[in-house]
């Protein structure tokens, strides 16, 4: 039902609230009893956008641009991995093998780039267990321009979230900080034998040298 007079609108959904019903008026949040947000289904990944009330178009706006970006794939994809639990702990007993098998993999460019179409998920995801989890050690600079952490590339967010380990250089923002992974090493200098797993130094863009 839609009512463009305020009053009608009103009755009708303290009519609805009299039969214990909860009510959602899309367009006047003052009335509504919950939100709706724009669905993407991806079953069993689902993806939710919500503006909070403030613009029900921005969220289908938004739901229209990422419906382009999350393939049909996306759910077979889900499915595969959880299906392959068991054979994933059996092959990478160790925690911290299975993290690095499953970033890795799901990585932009990764042989289960959830991104990318995938024509057979359940394959590609045996594919992958059957691969090495081992530590590589690896070093990654960026370079921070901006204080707004939404600056950075995709790769350089990835990157921040997957680190073992974090140098943060003078100057650079707490916001930008914040989107390392939670439980990365913190370090004061960058060591001369670099430890296991990847290890990411932000550096804002006015300086030029890692302290050793």
């Amino acid at each position: 039902m839609a009512l463009d007079d305020e009053v009608e609108a009103a009755a009708a959904a303290a009519r609805l609230r009299a039969r214990g019903l909860l009510v959602n008026v899309v367009d006047r949040p003052a009335m509504r009893d919950f939100l709706m947000g724009a669905i993407i289904d991806r079953s069993p990944v689902v993806v939710s956008i919500s503006t909070g009330g403030a613009s029900a178009s921005l969220a289908r706006a938004l739901r229209g641009r990422l419906e382009g970006l999350l393939p049909a794939s996306l759910g077979g994809l889900a499915r595969a991995i959880g299906g392959a639990r068991r054979a994933a702990s059996a092959a990478h007993p160790a925690i911290s093998d299975r993290r690095r098998l499953w970033e890795r993999s799901l990585a932009e460019g990764g042989a289960l780039d959830p991104l990318r179409p995938l024509a057979a998920p359940e394959a590609a995801v045996a594919a992958a267990i059957a691969g090495s989890s081992a530590a590589v050690t690896e070093l990654r600079e960026i370079m921070v321009s901006s204080d707004d952490p939404g600056e950075l590339s995709l790769n350089a967010l990835a990157a921040l979230g997957r680190c073992d380990a974090l140098l943060v250089l003078p100057g650079v923002p707490a916001a930008v900080t914040d989107r390392a992974r939670r439980d990365a090493v913190r370090l004061e200098v960058l060591p001369d034998k670099l430890p296991e797993g990847l290890t990411v130094v932000l550096r804002p863009q006015a300086s030029s040298s890692v302290s050793q």
